[in-house]
């Protein structure tokens, strides 16, 4: 295993967004997010305190069109930054999954760092939204970061009935999942796939 940093850094500018990114995979969950929407930002500490991902964010979007601009492009450059930190990948676990309760409610989520980008994302099509925040949103960014990590994404709400919570259960999960994957395995020689190659 590399004993290099493994840091990436992006900008990423549109006419909808302006995007600045930097993070280190071997942090310690320190974040600093400015998105424009607060609870984004919220959810975006959480991720990085619970994946241990140290976190740099700063975004000037066009939110007082809507929020998916925003949600949608912070994704996008999140997922190339994990996969650029990551690099050949090998003697990482790959695998990671966790289940996170947040009061009443509950999510699961597993993750394979494949190279396979796939979303699967399971919710009952009346789960409550966060205030202010669209329950829509939370697939939307769990779609770009997976296509743009190129991760293979199973996201599950067991249930729940405040649209925070819910949100957070999600966030958090990811956030546990992917810093499973992504850990260091000092018993995995090379890179773990058959292909020898992620």
């Amino acid at each position: 295993m590399s004993t290099n940093p493994r840091t990436a850094g992006q900008a990423r500018k549109t006419t909808e967004t302006d995007v600045n990114l930097r993070l280190n995979l071997d942090g310690t969950g320190a974040s600093t997010i400015e998105t424009g929407i607060p609870f984004f930002d919220h959810m975006l500490t959480l991720f990085s305190r619970h994946s241990l991902i140290d976190l740099e964010i700063r975004v000037d979007g066009d939110v007082q069109v809507d929020f998916h601009h925003t949600v949608e492009d912070t994704g996008i450059v999140l997922g190339e930054c994990i996969r650029e930190a990551l690099g050949d990948k090998r003697g990482i676990t790959r695998y990671g999954h966790a289940f996170v309760p947040m009061d009443e409610a509950l999510s699961r989520v597993v993750v394979d760092l494949s190279n396979r980008p796939w979303l699967e994302f399971h919710a009952s099509e009346d789960t409550p939204s966060a205030q202010n925040f669209p329950f829509s949103l939370v697939e939307e960014f769990c779609r770009a970061l997976c296509s743009n990590l190129r991760a293979n994404l199973h996201v599950e709400v067991f249930y729940g009935r405040d649209g925070h919570h819910i949100a957070e259960s999600v966030f958090k999960a990811l956030a546990r999942a992917i810093r499973v994957a992504v850990t260091p395995d000092a018993r995995v020689i090379g890179v773990p796939s058959t292909k020898e190659l992620l």
